[in-house]
């Protein structure tokens, strides 16, 4: 281990975290993480068991009724300081970040100040959580209507964004009043292991938030899914594994969050402004490298602006300069790993040998790490695996459209609806391409629509639920309707 590996790693916790205290796994089990720029293993992480998640949740149904009751204000305050912890800590997040899962260190500062937002925007909702009283239309009852903690949650992240995706639900958690378990990817345990460290020096009591980290993810769910005392289970990664947990969690019908896989069209409309639209597609593609569930997935172009928008976007594209993303100059890092770089790389030769034409790209870079060099495709069609799978690599397919009808047809065809883009001038077909689109986010002129204060989310196969914005409380917490006589009517019986 190199003394800059040291450096970064030094001081972070590698045990579990249940009840308060760092233990070792059952039977002292442990695995290890790798840099994705050297292939290096970096660090030895316990790994947990089904027994170790049991525990887990043990911790967290014991302290749910105390928390539950716990003033909002109170909750709101740790928030805070969470938040500005994290921030205080930032460049060592990001360090932390890039080392574990690759992202350049711009990039990684930029992750860890979105992340600590949602520490703000819940520590701001949790003492605005408020119900209702009114009279029934008939007079004859008064209607109560208040909120209560879901109860234990099952949290299970996924590796890309180490630091947003754990921010994204722990907040709204703690927010509510709910106790979790949280299960970080075995590819980026690191920064949750770092951010619940933060979380107890914030004040966090103990058992509130447990932390599991394990390679077996379903050994450990499994379980605490079977468990009377989880009510709520949020998962935020692929489709296949979101419907398998689904069918899980229905057997106790548990209140589920699912944050599923994307396949966004970015549409180029022929009134857009080109230089704009490419500077959007750049975005929308390659943050995070296009490892991102938000990630444009195909970038249809009117035939029109087909030929300019192409030229401008593959020059950019080639300017990237690809490294690892600790070097200064680097602006695009490696892949998470060999297995996700040996898929990208098949969805390009595969789109190459149906026809489709390499303008910039197009194979695996040579020597240590998982590299893989920003692509552009030309002469792309929407029956090739390139357009209809997600793709999580830095690779943009161009796919020429005639007419508005045929751009939203194509948007369309797909069984998820994440996000969409859509760049034009024109603000009535703005509004109309955006009512259109089957997609729970649309940009409009942006490659960017995440925000803390808003409802991240998508439709059909995409998932369900809301994370963020005033939406992602409610998905922690249950409605409760009391019904109360009508006061008025004892008095007029005495009377």
């Amino acid at each position: 281990m190199s003394a800059d590996v040291g450096d970064v790693i030094a001081g972070i916790p590698t045990d579990l975290y249940i009840d308060g205290a760092w233990v070792e796994a059952e039977g002292g089990r442990r695995f290890g993480v790798t840099d994705p720029a050297t292939g290096a293993v970096i660090a030895s992480v316990a790994d947990g068991s089904a027994a170790d998640g049991l525990r887990a949740l043990d911790a967290a149904a014991r302290v749910q009724e105390s928390w539950g009751r716990t003033p909002a204000r109170m909750r709101a305050e740790i928030l805070r300081r969470g938040f500005e912890l994290v921030t205080a800590r930032a460049e060592e997040f990001a360090r932390l970040i890039t080392l574990e899962m690759g992202k350049p260190l711009t990039e990684s500062l930029a992750e860890v100040a979105y992340g600590a937002e949602f520490l703000r925007w819940f520590s701001e909702e949790a003492p605005r959580v408020s119900g209702s009283y009114a009279t029934a239309p008939d007079g004859a009852n008064r209607l109560l209507v208040r909120k209560r903690p879901v109860g234990p949650c099952l949290l299970i992240t996924p590796w890309n964004f180490p630091i947003a995706m754990a921010t994204r639900k722990v907040a709204p958690a703690i927010a509510a009043g709910c106790t979790m378990v949280l299960k970080p990817a075995d590819l980026t345990p690191l920064t949750s292991l770092l951010f619940t460290s933060v979380m107890a020096e914030a004040g966090l009591p103990a058992g509130v938030l447990n932390v599991v980290t394990t390679t077996d993810p379903g050994a450990v769910s499994g379980p605490l899914l079977d468990d009377h005392r989880l009510r709520k289970l949020s998962f935020t990664g692929s489709t296949p594994v979101g419907r398998r947990l689904m069918a899980a969690a229905s057997e106790r019908v548990l209140k589920v969050s699912m944050e599923l896989g994307g396949n966004a069209p970015l549409i180029v409309c022929a009134d857009a402004d080109v230089d704009e639209a490419v500077e959007g597609a750049l975005v929308a593609k390659m943050r995070n490298g296009g490892e991102a569930c938000v990630a444009a997935n195909r970038i249809l172009v009117h035939s029109s602006v087909a030929e300019e928008f192409t030229e401008k976007l593959t020059a950019r594209m080639q300017a990237f300069v690809v490294g690892p993303g600790s070097e200064a100059s680097t602006t695009l890092g490696p892949l998470i790993d060999e297995r996700f770089r040996a898929k990208v790389a098949a969805l390009v030769d595969g789109a190459v040998a149906a026809g489709a034409r390499v303008l910039t790209g197009g194979a695996p870079a040579e020597g240590p790490g998982y590299f893989y060099p920003p692509t552009v495709l030309a002469g792309v069609r929407a029956d090739m695996a390139i357009v209809r799978e997600e793709i999580f690599g830095p690779v943009a397919p161009v796919i020429v459209f005639d007419d508005d009808a045929e751009a939203v047809s194509s948007a369309n065809s797909t069984e998820y609806g994440l996000v969409a883009f859509v760049f034009t001038r024109d603000l009535d077909r703005a509004l109309r391409l955006s009512e259109q689109l089957e997609s729970g986010m649309v940009g409009i002129n942006t490659g960017v629509v995440s925000n803390p204060a808003a409802p991240f989310g998508g439709v059909k196969a995409s998932g369900l639920g809301r994370e963020g914005g005033a939406e992602g409380i409610e998905e922690y917490l249950e409605t409760v309707y009391v019904g109360i006589r009508d006061p008025f009517a004892t008095a007029e019986r005495s009377a």
